[in-house]
């Protein structure tokens, strides 16, 4: 009888997710050792799709900050002209004037202190949630339930702009843009369908937006590296010089 070692008490380690024969296949069309131009990064992305469903595309932005200093954390919203492709449903913290101007603008819900009351009682039906600045005192009594989609005024969702920023966002024309804990930065930029210039167009409000959030406090190269990609498809490098030209940083 063979007796027991170390070995047969330690855990087997887990096997890596393996990618799929299609995935595999369309990485093929990729040289993973080269930089593409923005324009054959679009044309080569929109041509890998091959999935069932109208995939989005992304744009990944690895940044020269320390996500961990207060000062250095990027993020924001934007519009872009041509959005993302997708309708997102919109909740609005608001009384009065503002109310009425939110739901002549569309949004899904609206309330005030009764649709914090929904919201504490479970009511997540809403992808984002805005407040008229009267309302910013009482969002912390939700804040822990709803954590990342907490209104806050600097990515614009506390403000008394109702009208337009409902209209924005159920026109997805507007983006949101955060850096992670890694410093990256993932921006949406439409659909596969789009065709190449509404991406490209896309492309450039999205950059130049991100660009423009520079920390004063970022030292050195501001943006990394930049990759290109669809839902499921494989991620394609960007030259990276021509991607600092069109954020207008080095």
């Amino acid at each position: 009888m063979r007796r027991l070692t170390t070995e047969d008490n330690m855990p087997k380690a887990k096997k890596k997710n393996q990618h799929s024969q299609r995935y595999i296949a369309l990485a093929k069309n990729v040289n993973a050792d080269q930089t593409y131009s923005i324009a054959e990064a679009i044309e080569l992305v929109r041509s890998n799709s091959n999935t069932k469903f109208n995939e989005s595309v992304d744009v990944s932005l690895r940044l020269g900050i320390d996500p961990k200093k207060g000062d250095q954390n990027v993020r924001g919203t934007t519009t872009i002209p041509h959005g993302t492709g997708k309708v997102k449903r919109v909740a609005v913290l608001a009384k009065g004037d503002l109310a009425k101007e939110a739901e002549e603008a569309g949004a899904d819900a609206v309330g005030a202190e009764d649709l914090i009351t929904k919201i504490q009682n479970g009511f997540k039906d809403f992808d984002v949630l805005l407040a008229a600045e009267d309302m910013a005192p009482q969002i912390g009594k939700i804040g822990k339930i709803l954590g990342q989609r907490t209104p806050n005024k600097r990515n614009g969702t506390v403000t008394n702009s109702i009208g337009n920023a409902v209209r924005e966002i159920k026109s997805a024309t507007r983006i949101e843009y955060r850096a992670d804990k890694g410093g990256i930065v993932h921006v949406p930029l439409g659909r596969v369908s789009f065709s190449a210039d509404q991406i490209t167009e896309n492309f450039n409000a999205a950059l130049s937006a991100v660009g423009k959030a520079k920390p004063t406090t970022a030292k050195g190269r501001y943006l990394l590296s930049a990759t290109l990609s669809s839902t499921m498809g494989p991620g394609v490098k960007l030259d990276l010089a021509e991607v600092q030209k069109v954020a207008g940083v080095i």
